[in-house]
């Protein structure tokens, strides 16, 4: 089975930007399956569009960034259970990637990634000759 190592601590974590504002970013919940031929992550971030989700795989390691954007502007909330703030999570993958052909999809607020493995990790069947 493939190792992974969680880089985030709690669910929810403040982190400083260059303009020294703190800002608000989730944990997103993952589920990952690991086959003969790859690796898929299934990561849930809604409220993230598209175009700013940010997706890297460098030195054996998977980093998924989504920033999410105000659903209401100069809006004075009642009662407000809904948090804002971009998602983002970091994976040590030890196994041999092929980065080359690394894809991503995002349907409904799941972020799909899919990491084929590299020919020389794969299982390999040995042929048994009878004599």
């Amino acid at each position: 089975m493939t190792e992974l190592v969680k880089r985030e601590g709690a669910e929810t974590a403040l982190v400083h930007e260059p303009t020294h504002q703190a800002q608000r970013t989730y944990v997103p919940r993952v589920d990952i399956v690991e086959t003969d031929n790859e690796l898929r992550l299934y990561a849930d971030m809604p409220g993230v569009q598209p175009e700013d989700l940010d997706v890297r795989f460098e030195n054996g390691l998977l980093v998924i960034h989504g920033k999410v954007q105000p659903r209401h502007k100069d809006v004075q909330y009642l009662y407000a259970e809904y948090g804002i703030g971009d998602y983002h999570r970091e994976f040590a993958i030890h196994e041999d990637i092929d980065a080359n052909r690394i894809s991503a999809e995002y349907h409904n607020g799941v972020l799909v990634v899919t990491l084929p493995k590299s020919e020389e990790v794969k299982p390999k069947r040995i042929q048994v000759k009878a004599t």
